[in-house]
């Protein structure tokens, strides 16, 4: 919303790492080497 009331370009990435329905969650230390390479990677893709 607010790239838009700006008229700018902008990116989100989101992560999902629990899932409240079905009491899971990822480990902590899971999210820290897995959600890294996942910023990484939309990062990569983002300025290609």
């Amino acid at each position: 919303m607010l790239a838009a009331r700006y008229q700018r370009r902008a990116l989100a990435v989101l992560t999902i790492s629990d899932h409240i329905l079905r009491d899971e969650a990822l480990p902590t230390s899971d999210r820290e080497t897995s959600f890294g390479a996942m910023v990484e990677i939309a990062l990569e893709a983002a300025f290609a």
